[in-house]
């Protein structure tokens, strides 16, 4: 099959994205990067034919599709001109930041005959129609949570950053309309809701904190024809990044869906689906027939309340924030934004900004919008206090005795690059001392504890870069993830089932692995087991950087890596101490100490050399390809207690827990 001919305009920002998702699907065959549009020079690299004017560039490269990754009021005239030179359009989100603009492209769209494809990731989701009918009843009602941090740069990224108009245009880069713009669609579309026509009224509550012009901080909430509701409350202020998720209510049941990971959790059972990726929908849309996942009629009903911001009154500015050197926090709103979509309410009707005594005297109205009327509400500075709520952030934590221990992440937002996998983060001591490190930046692929490897049959499920024999480190497109099918609850912790997936979709291998919990006497352990089974029908091939001439750096396995700033680390097993000695030994057990705390790791099942470094960082690990391949022609399996305490152990009470849990 011929490969589409592609061009990217927008290179300099999520563009590269694209970049990368074209030439992922150029090594497939399917697609050929034909050409680049941008204001400004390409960077150095792309030998592609390069313009700042789409359709002579559409014309010169007889490009099929042209990917539009511009700034947001750029959408409707580059799309309208990308469709009349003759290129179907995968158009980033949202497509538009008025109605008029998007029944422009609506317009362009039904006098071509083209395709246009909307950049909603989510809806390329398996779990989005499996959502609609996870509950087995009724849908009554959807509430939306989102919780990020963004830095002040976040809103100077861009001229048009942090702007609802810019020079007299609509740009609309609002938290409802662009960062959590995939909430809202996915919302709609598990609703049944997609067009703007099911859409009949909307409530609107916008907030900043920032001094920026559009909402940081805001409720929405959308009564559908049917009579169900979307209440959908977010906010860039967090003290963390969380991820967000729908609050499916049903009559009787509710269920979490996780749009970000495309992961749905009925009952304390998290199931994970399969994602298409858009661009490809369209490349098999051209050459296929393939129905299209997202036509630009799908995203009505956002663009009905994009519009509906569009035409409100500016946000309130709240203050009460605590202002730290590079943001704004808004304390206790990652609480409230989960409770507004517990209970399908918005940020006033909980107290926020002025507290539950004072809402009624300095809370703004809310806006409405029906087919009738609407309000509109003067601005003013309103004062934000920390708003007491009960309802906390739905996370997988892991508990010893009763004590919250560890937070088992999975993240939506890793690149392909930092080989996605589910970690542990943080991690703490009984005393609360946190021992993992996430994302350092020596090592921004590191994630506090996880099982990662280097190399499987080639690819990286490490992160960062790959080495090659005779050239060095190099950053490559062989980046794999592990896709979670299944968290589900067992005594002690939780059993998962993951696949690990190439960069081309290929499932090389699966997955059973267990976290578990015990006390023990002034500690705790953590228990990891897994068991990778061999999916590709010839042996599998496990290589580390060592494998490959890069002498010591036998990674690959479990990891651990631990706080950078620790003070007084030490290294020792039962005879030997010291990074240099310890470093690709052979011990059952080996300790990492330092001033605060103690980790002393313990292979129970298996016995591979160790990883460890201490000067450079703290980091430890079993070596499963220390400096030889290891074929795994059906199985592998592997089990490592960890004892998390906090100060330092000796070598005496080291070899003592260690000798118990080799034995239990």
């Amino acid at each position: 099959m011929k490969p589409v001919r592609v061009v990217v305009a927008g290179v300099h920002g999520y563009g590269r994205n694209h970049l990368a998702n074209v030439r992922r699907l150029a090594a497939a065959g399917r697609a050929e990067l034909a050409g680049v549009c941008d204001t400004l020079s390409p960077s150095p690299g792309l030998d592609v034919p390069f313009s700042a004017d789409l359709p002579s560039l559409i014309a010169e490269t007889g490009a099929e599709v042209a990917v539009i990754a511009t700034p947001i009021h750029t959408h409707a005239p580059l799309a309208v001109a990308a469709l009349r030179a003759g290129a179907h359009v995968l158009l980033e989100k949202p497509p538009a930041p008025s109605v008029e603009e998007f029944e422009r492209i609506s317009a362009a769209v039904a006098e071509t005959g083209l395709a246009c494809q909307v950049g909603f990731q989510s809806l390329g989701s398996a779990a989005v129609p499996a959502a609609a009918g996870v509950l087995g009843e009724p849908l009554r009602g959807v509430g939306v949570a989102g919780s990020w941090t963004r830095p002040f740069t976040y809103y100077s990224r861009a001229p048009w950053a942090g702007h609802r108009r810019l020079d007299g245009v609509d740009v609309m880069d609002g938290a409802l309309t662009n960062p959590f713009a995939h909430a809202t669609a996915t919302a709609l579309a598990v609703a049944g809701a997609d067009t703007a026509s099911s859409v009949e009224g909307v409530e609107l509550e916008l907030y900043r904190a920032n001094a920026i012009s559009c909402d940081d901080t805001s409720s929405a909430r959308l009564r559908l024809a049917d009579g169900t509701v979307i209440a959908i409350t977010v906010s860039l202020c967090g003290d963390r990044r969380t991820e967000p998720y729908l609050h499916l209510h049903g009559e009787t049941r509710s269920a979490l869906l996780f749009y970000t990971l495309d992961e749905i959790e009925v009952d304390g059972v998290r199931t994970g689906f399969d994602r298409v990726d858009l661009l490809g929908n369209l490349l098999a849309h051209i050459r296929e027939e393939a129905e299209l996942l997202v036509p630009l009629e799908r995203t009505g009903g956002f663009t009905r309340l994009l519009d509906e911001i569009r035409r409100a009154p500016d946000p309130l500015p709240v203050d009460g924030f605590r202002t730290e050197p590079s943001r704004l926090v808004l304390p206790g709103i990652e609480g409230l934004v989960a409770r507004a979509a517990a209970e399908l309410k918005t940020l006033s009707e909980l107290g926020f900004p002025g507290g539950p005594g004072s809402r009624a005297a300095t809370g703004p109205k809310t806006v409405r919008s029906e087919t009738v009327r609407s309000e509109t509400v003067r601005s003013e500075t309103v004062r934000s206090e920390t708003v007491r709520s009960e309802t906390v952030w739905p996370e997988t934590v892991l508990r010893a005795g009763s004590r919250q221990v560890a937070t088992y992440l999975q993240r939506g937002d890793l690149q392909p690059t930092d080989a996605p996998r589910p970690h542990l983060h943080p991690v703490r001591t009984l005393g609360g001392t946190v021992v993992t490190e996430s994302r350092p930046a020596d090592h921004v692929h590191h994630f506090g504890a996880s099982v990662a490897i280097s190399d499987v049959n080639g690819v990286n499920f490490w992160g960062g870069s790959t080495y090659v024999p005779g050239t060095g480190p190099r950053i490559l497109p062989n980046h794999g993830r592990q896709r979670r099918r299944s968290l589900r609850p067992v005594p002690g912790g939780f059993a998962e089932s993951l696949d690990w997936v190439g960069p081309d979709g290929t499932v090389l291998a699966s997955e059973e692995r267990t976290l578990t919990t015990r006390v023990l006497p002034g500690a705790w352990a953590l228990d990891v087991a897994f068991t990778l089974d061999n999916r590709t029908g010839a042996p599998l091939s496990i290589q580390s950087s060592a494998c490959k001439g890069r002498t010591g750096a036998g990674y690959g396995g479990f990891f651990w890596r631990a706080p950078k700033d620790s003070t007084g680390l030490e290294v020792f097993t039962e005879g030997t101490s010291g990074e240099r000695a310890v470093h690709g030994g052979l011990s059952p057990w080996l300790a990492l100490t330092c001033d605060d705390w103690s980790l002393l790791f313990v292979q129970t099942l298996g016995l591979d050399p160790w990883f460890v470094r201490v000067a450079e960082y703290p980091g430890v690990g079993p070596a499963l390809a220390w400096d030889a391949p290891l074929s795994v022609p059906d199985r592998l399996e592997r089990a490592i207690a960890v004892v998390v305490a906090d100060g330092r152990l000796t070598t005496r009470r080291a070899s003592a827990l260690a000798a118990e849990l080799l034995t239990s």
